[in-house]
């Protein structure tokens, strides 16, 4: 089992950013893949970022490619995500997520093996 523990989502301005933590425990964090994903009010939960075990590589969303940045501290079993230049349309609930194998960059929920909880971000016009 792996737990994760979202943090740092909150209320924020237009043009602002935002940093996420997402905290793991459990089995080793450094082995996995991990994402971030996100559920706008209303609608069905959408990809954002992911990241290899190592870092190596990463993959975005067009929607967000260039303004956030996903990046690990395997030393530190965390998982960040920078949110910069953040528009009303980030609002949402904001998940981590774990894929058992270490190079998945999938963009699918079913992909993913754990979850966090959420964290609500809030970006105000």
């Amino acid at each position: 089992q792996v737990q994760l523990v979202e943090s740092g989502g909150g209320l924020v301005q237009a043009g602002g950013s935002l940093r996420l933590s997402c905290a793991a425990s459990g089995r080793t964090f450094r082995n996995y893949a991990m994402a971030w994903f996100r559920q706008p009010p209303g609608k069905e939960r959408e990809f954002v970022a992911a990241i290899t075990w190592s870092s190596s590589y990463t993959n975005y969303a067009d929607t967000v490619k260039g303004r956030f940045t996903i990046s690990r501290d395997n030393a530190k079993d965390t998982l960040y995500l920078q949110m910069n230049s953040l528009k009303p349309e980030d609002t949402a609930v904001y998940y981590c997520a774990a894929n058992l194998f270490g190079y998945g960059l999938g963009i699918q929920p079913n992909e993913y093996d754990y979850w966090g909880q959420g964290t609500q971000v809030t970006v105000s016009s």
